[in-house]
């Protein structure tokens, strides 16, 4: 999926999109490479001296440009298996591939953003955006360049000598956004990122993220307690279960961008995914 392409369909006026753009959309991200391919995935954690399966039989290809949400009970393991995909966690079974090479531990080309911002609060936004290149040899011009770039891309123009105290909660999750993305990761993951928001945030912030993505055209996994959010943005809702953690189904939203959560075609995914955890 190109981004001047999804820029274009995300500017449109909502009333002229029909059911076509839908299916161009996916057949686009169909006809893209498989990036990242999770195999026979098995995770165990040892629990007062006894095994705890975790996953079990995890099984899943994702294309370049796709975006993926997984749903599902606390205690299913998506975080579990977002944390293996990261690479904060190599000690699992079966294979997790990207771009063609064993998952091993964490690389620049995968950002991570978790439910709690986790800026620093002695630091400005832009020093907190800065930070992303601590571990990296970009030269200091190329370090100010992004971090203003991504300031900009995120809506915090005006912000950058603010400290973390002095702007709000959904504010605060932008930066954390902001300092993912600033390496340029080609995978962007998602753990919850706005569950602790209050609900006007939330689905703010979950526009800005649909903008952000087809903007960037990153390939995105989204992990989720929220159905409607990930209906929402999903190209695919990864369903998961519990004891072990496993997929159930993986349902397909057909739907065009941007979304309209009044529709009936997006009311109907949404009541259809939430019928698993009826």
């Amino acid at each position: 999926m190109s981004a001047s392409n999804t820029v274009l369909n995300f500017k449109r006026d909502p009333a002229l999109q029909d059911e076509t753009e839908a299916s161009v959309h996916q057949s686009s991200t169909a006809s893209q490479p498989v990036t990242l391919t999770i195999k026979n995935v098995e995770k165990s954690y040892q629990l007062s001296g006894e095994s705890l399966q975790v996953l079990s039989g995890i099984n899943l290809d994702i294309r370049a440009g796709e975006f993926i949400s997984i749903v599902g009970a606390s205690g299913c393991g998506k975080s579990t298996l977002l944390k293996l995909v990261a690479g904060l966690d190599t000690q699992y079974g079966g294979d997790i591939v990207y771009q063609g090479a064993r998952i091993e531990g964490t690389d620049l080309s995968r950002g991570i953003v978790f439910q709690e911002h986790r800026l620093f609060p002695w630091l400005t936004v832009e020093g907190n955006i800065a930070l992303a290149f601590s571990a990296t040899d970009v030269p200091k011009a190329e370090r100010k360049h992004r971090v203003q770039e991504q300031i900009n891309l995120v809506g915090l123009s005006g912000f950058e000598k603010a400290y973390p105290h002095q702007i709000s909660g959904g504010m605060s999750q932008r930066v954390a956004i902001a300092r993912a993305l600033a390496l340029r990761p080609q995978l962007l993951l998602l753990d919850e990122p706005f569950a602790a928001l209050d609900a006007l945030t939330r689905l703010k912030l979950q526009q800005e993220l649909q903008r952000l993505w087809e903007h960037e055209g990153l390939t995105t996994i989204l992990v989720t307690h929220d159905v409607e959010e990930a209906v929402f943005l999903g190209d695919r809702v990864v369903v998961m279960q519990s004891h072990p953690g496993r997929i159930k189904r993986i349902v397909p939203v057909d739907l065009p961008r941007p979304r309209l959560r009044s529709t009936i075609e997006f009311q109907r995914i949404k009541e259809d995914v939430l019928t698993d955890f009826a």
